[in-house]
C-alpha cells in the first residue's frame, strides 16, 4: 500500500516559497531561469536531472517562480522513496507519495501519480533517472516508470523538463541555472522521442553553461 500525499495549501506553499527562495538565495550566487511558455487549463508533469541532496528545494523555487506565478499551477506533488518517507513523516505533508521499486506497488504509485495529472492546476515532480548523477554527465537514462503514467492520464497535461546545471565560474558560491525544455503534452506523448529531445536539450545546456570547448572526434 503507497502513503498517499496530503499536499500544501495555497497560502503554506507560499510561506515555504518564502522560506526557500530566501535559503537559496544565501546558498547560491545566482538563479538563473531559462523558461518556456507554461500552457493555462493543464496539469504538468515537471521532470528534472536529479544530481543533489538539494533537487527538491531548487524544484520548489522553480514551481514558485515560473508555474505559479504563471497562474496554472494550484498543488505540487512529489514522487517520493516509500523508506525515505517512513523515515521523514513530515514529507507526506508536503505533496509526497510513496513508491517502492520492485515491489507490486509500484502500479499503485504510477495510478495515483496518473490521477493526480488528470487534475487540471496540479503540477507532479518526478526524477526519471531515478538515481543521482552529477549535472554534467552526457546522457540522460530514463527508467520505465514514465510509460506506465503519461498514458493514463486524462484530460491535458504539460510536459516539461528542466536541465539544472551548477558552477562556480568567478564567486566562491555556486550558480543554479534552470534550463527548461517543453516536450509537449500528453496527447502527442512519444517515449523515444521525447527522450532524444531531453537528451539534445541537456547536451546543449551543458555545453552552454560551462562554456563549453568543442571537443576533437575521438581517436581510433
Amino acid at each position: 500500500m503507497i502513503i498517499k500525499s496530503r499536499p500544501l495549501p495555497p497560502f503554506f506553499f507560499k510561506c515555504g516559497a518564502i522560506l526557500v527562495g530566501w535559503f537559496l538565495k544565501r546558498r547560491f550566487n545566482k538563479l538563473l531561469i531559462r523558461d518556456i511558455e507554461i500552457k493555462s487549463g493543464h496539469s504538468y508533469l515537471l521532470m528534472c536531472n536529479h544530481f543533489s541532496f538539494l533537487d527538491g528545494l531548487l524544484a520548489y523555487y522553480l514551481c514558485n517562480k515560473l508555474f505559479w506565478k504563471t497562474g496554472g499551477m494550484r498543488k505540487l506533488y512529489i514522487m517520493s522513496l516509500k523508506r525515505q518517507m517512513e523515515k521523514n513523516k513530515w514529507l507526506r505533508y508536503v505533496g509526497s507519495f510513496s513508491v517502492e521499486p520492485g515491489r507490486r506497488s509500484i502500479k499503485e504509485s504510477f495510478a495515483y501519480a496518473a490521477e493526480v495529472l488528470s487534475e487540471p492546476g496540479n503540477l507532479l515532480l518526478f526524477y526519471p533517472q531515478g538515481n543521482l548523477e552529477s549535472s554534467h554527465i552526457r546522457y540522460i537514462r530514463f527508467e520505465d516508470g514514465l510509460n506506465e503514467i503519461v498514458p493514463a492520464i486524462r484530460g491535458n497535461c504539460q510536459l516539461v523538463w528542466s536541465s539544472n546545471i551548477v558552477d562556480f565560474f568567478e564567486s566562491t558560491r555556486p550558480s543554479v541555472s534552470f534550463n527548461l525544455l517543453d516536450c509537449g503534452t500528453n496527447k502527442d506523448y512519444d517515449f523515444e522521442g521525447l527522450k532524444r529531445k531531453v537528451n539534445a536539450h541537456h547536451r546543449r545546456s551543458v555545453e552552454r553553461n560551462i562554456r563549453f570547448t568543442v571537443e576533437p572526434p575521438p581517436e581510433h
